[in-house]
């Protein structure tokens, strides 16, 4: 008999993992491995009850609900972190996110399916939309920063102060462009695109399907907690730099799920729900999470977070956005358009893998 493949074979580690950190501790490194084994599996799963749960809502609210459950797990490790003051780490996870989501999900969705369909599209429209939102995002993590570098001394006290007030502007715009985007003008996001695969099964009631994203949020959130708490060992040990760490390591990871799911809605050419969760994504965490963070900084420290990124930091989040644009403008994808943008990230791997610690 015959075994066939199958991602869910890496649930063994779940349980290893568990024992490994609660019970008969394992190093860290193998913490780390073990963790990141677990998360694949759940990807897929989470990508799964996605879809179903797509068949019922649309793209576009398919798309926000995996944005919004994808980034779930950052937020959680993001709160750790801020909770022990590691506000490098919080910052340079954003960071990771933003280009992660935009430049390497989106790039290996137009690569895979680009490789099976020569042609597919895109609203254009809905797709010029999100990258103005995700320039005004870019903007909204720049001013702090110019701010920082060219507003002289002793602007410590007014800094924190900016980095709030933009904070809540941003969410502001983020809770507008929902209402934008899901009631006032729905018709920007209405799929162009058509399926050409069609599930052999029954498609899951709504009910399944958010039940199943629940327990897989959960579940992921748990092990990327584990992850973190190994991640900076086994990288030390594997000689990474804590800036790789966090913008390049740490955001894979945590995109993992906006990754199974991008690439497997654009192989069946659902490419309005696949640019939905990955540029929806990353617009989530600029206009969303990050603020979230700046202001739920103000009830774990004295000294609340800002939003003042590093200038290389903000570098490749301002090229990433433009490179995004000017892919998608134009409502078409293919496989190059892919490859170009996973040599964009690549690039930017490389660059902050050679930083200086």
């Amino acid at each position: 008999m015959k075994l066939k493949f199958s991602l869910n074979w890496l649930f063994v580690f779940l349980p290893i993992t568990i024992i490994g950190k609660y019970f008969f501790p394992l190093p860290e490194t193998w913490l780390f491995i073990f963790s990141s084994l677990t998360i694949i599996p759940l990807a897929g799963w989470m990508g799964k009850a996605t879809e179903h749960l797509a068949e019922h809502t649309g793209d576009s609210i398919g798309g926000l609900l995996n944005a919004t459950f994808g980034n779930a797990a950052e937020l959680i490790i993001a709160l750790t972190a801020l909770n022990a003051g590691l506000y490098d780490v919080v910052k340079a996870s954003i960071t990771g996110s933003i280009i992660g989501n935009i430049l390497l999900v989106l790039g290996f969705a137009f690569l895979a399916g680009g490789v099976k369909y020569k042609r597919q599209t895109f609203n254009s429209a809905g797709a010029r939309i999100m990258s103005s939102m995700l320039t005004l995002a870019s903007i909204g993590l720049i001013a702090p920063a110019i701010f920082h570098y060219f507003g002289g001394k002793n602007i410590a006290e007014r800094e924190t102060d900016l980095s709030m007030e933009i904070a809540l502007v941003l969410v502001g715009t983020y809770i507008l462009s929902l209402l934008f985007s899901l009631k006032t003008h729905k018709q920007f996001f209405v799929s162009e695109s058509v399926p050409t695969e069609h599930a052999a099964h029954k498609t899951w009631k709504a009910g399944k399907a958010i039940s199943v994203l629940v327990l897989v949020t959960v579940i992921i959130a748990w092990m990327s907690e584990i992850l973190i708490g190994s991640i900076e060992a086994a990288a030390h040990a594997m000689g990474m730099t804590s800036v790789f760490i966090g913008v390049i390591v740490v955001a894979v990871i945590g995109n993992a799920a906006e990754h199974s799911t991008a690439v497997l809605t654009a192989m069946k050419n659902r490419m309005d729900l696949s640019l939905g969760i990955a540029i929806g994504s990353s617009i989530q965490v600029a206009l969303f999470v990050a603020p979230v963070l700046v202001l739920v900084s103000y009830f774990f420290s004295a000294q609340p977070m800002d939003l003042v990124f590093t200038p290389i930091e903000i570098l490749v989040i301002a090229l990433s956005v433009i490179i995004c644009a000017q892919i998608t403008d134009d409502g078409e994808s293919n496989w190059l358009e892919g490859v170009q943008l996973i040599s964009v990230y690549i690039i930017f791997a490389l660059v902050f893998y050679f930083l200086p610690a």
